[in-house]
């Protein structure tokens, strides 16, 4: 992209008459010539136009409004340096040479990689802060009251049935068994008075936690500090010291849960814009138009009016193939 945007900003200075350009009898401008044969600008100009110009068009337009709606501010440098450490570090891990790619791409210095970057950065929240407007109230009560809850601690045990990838179905089937029952096991002898902590230290294949005596901190339904549904499904069932009467299965194997307390629901002002953001990026993932559609509202917003017939007529029909 970056290439394209330097081939018409140089194609853009010639239009402009920058130097000294000779001309035709006609007064178009010459930009090259071969064997008698003369190139104008005017040339160059319409066909750069019909091969790509409503794209080149749209994205000048496109900068244009994220940078009149959105500033740059610290969030948006400090995600640019970000990335920018993540790409180098990409280079590197493959032994690549990051500053001839960088220059091949059309950079010319780190500097002009991070505007770029900081300009998508832009866009990408013009989508988004126009996608919140979208999202009805209704929408983000519902998620509020299906997902947020107040973050739980518990203690678990995890017992892996010991399968293989070479092992039938019969083989598989046999270990999940023993794993249950060896988890049902444990449960009787918490029945019978034993300690949690020294179980989950002796038996627990979660080596993250036995240690600890299988503690898990404010973990949550939904989002960064998340686990699988039905760890918990099974610890939000259960009172401040309960434990699970029966194994609970998950992709993991099976566990045996004891809750240790669960902090007050946030409310929902206060996780608003956070479901906000949740509910955008599920809805841009469900629809890969959509961006683009949300980007032609946006335009029109701006009072987009595209005077050339020849580039309109691309711009409508491209916008209408998305709906």
């Amino acid at each position: 992209m970056k290439k394209k945007l330097l081939t018409i900003i140089a194609c853009s200075l010639l239009l402009t008459g920058c130097g000294k350009i000779p001309k035709l009898e006609n007064g178009e401008e010459v930009i090259a010539e071969i064997d008698g044969k003369s190139f104008t600008a005017n040339e160059l100009y319409n066909d750069l136009k019909n091969s790509s110009g409503t794209s080149f068009l749209v994205n000048m337009i496109d900068n244009h409004i994220a940078n009149e709606e959105i500033e740059t501010d610290d969030a948006a440098k400090e995600f640019a340096k970000t990335e920018l450490e993540n790409l180098k570090y990409q280079y590197e891990l493959y032994q690549m040479d990051f500053e001839s790619a960088m220059k091949q791409a059309g950079y010319e210095s780190e500097d002009k990689l991070l505007e770029e970057i900081i300009l998508q950065y832009k866009k990408d929240k013009v989508v988004e802060n126009y996608a919140k407007e979208q999202i009805e109230d209704s929408e983000v009560q519902k998620y509020y009251d299906e997902n947020i809850f107040g973050e739980i601690t518990a203690k678990h045990i995890l017992i892996k049935p010991e399968t293989t990838s070479n092992m039938s179905d019969e083989e598989k089937k046999a270990k999940e068994e023993e794993a249950f029952n060896y988890a049902k096991g444990l449960i009787n002898q918490l029945n019978d008075g034993a300690n949690f902590e020294d179980l989950a230290k002796e038996h627990s294949a979660d080596t993250g936690s036995a240690s600890e005596g299988g503690l898990i901190k404010d973990f949550t339904k939904v989002g960064e500090n998340s686990v699988v549904p039905e760890f918990w499904n099974a610890s939000a069932e259960l009172k401040d010291g309960e434990y699970t009467k029966e194994p609970v299965k998950s992709s993991f194997g099976y566990h045996i849960i004891l809750r240790v307390s669960q902090n007050e629901r946030p409310n929902l002002d206060d996780t608003k814009d956070d479901i906000l953001t949740t509910l955008v990026e599920s809805k841009l993932q469900a629809d890969k138009n959509l961006s683009a559609k949300y980007w032609a509202d946006i335009r029109k917003k701006h009072n987009l009016n595209i005077i050339d017939s020849d580039l309109k007529k691309v711009y409508d029909d491209t916008i209408s193939s998305y709906k």
